[in-house]
């Protein structure tokens, strides 16, 4: 904004201001100013109103929208701790299958040793004889 576009604004306010004190002591422009600064009061009566409804409106879609939000969380919660149980619950028994495959695995194996020595031992008691 330039200088001189701020000169002519303060004139015009100025301008403003005097002609609404001239127009005020007449008892007609008195009346008018009145009639004016009536509808100007209604006006913004409405308008916060209408602001008001609106916002009351809002209000209860906001709070539906949290209230579903909150359903969902706990939805999603409830349903991630079953999974995690159910997860739990496989692996404890996969550990204990493979607890007793190891288990199976160690005695065939300790008994098939057994029998590996036993014929080694009969063997070489076959060939010293």
């Amino acid at each position: 904004m330039t200088v001189k576009t701020f000169v002519w604004f303060l004139l015009g306010v100025a301008g403003g201001f005097v002609a609404a004190h001239l127009v005020n002591k007449d008892p007609r422009g008195h009346e008018l100013l009145a009639e004016v600064d009536a509808r100007i009061a209604e006006f913004t009566d409405r308008m916060s109103d209408a602001y008001r409804e609106q916002e009351s409106r809002f209000g209860g879609f906001v709070d539906g929208v949290k209230d579903a939000a909150s359903d969902a969380t706990s939805t999603v919660k409830d349903a991630a701790s079953d999974a995690l149980d159910s997860a739990k619950s496989a692996a404890a028994g996969a550990v204990e299958t493979a607890k007793g495959v190891a288990s199976d695995v160690a005695d065939k194996a300790s008994s098939t040793v057994s029998d590996a020595a036993d014929a080694v031992s009969s063997a070489a008691k076959k060939l010293t004889d």
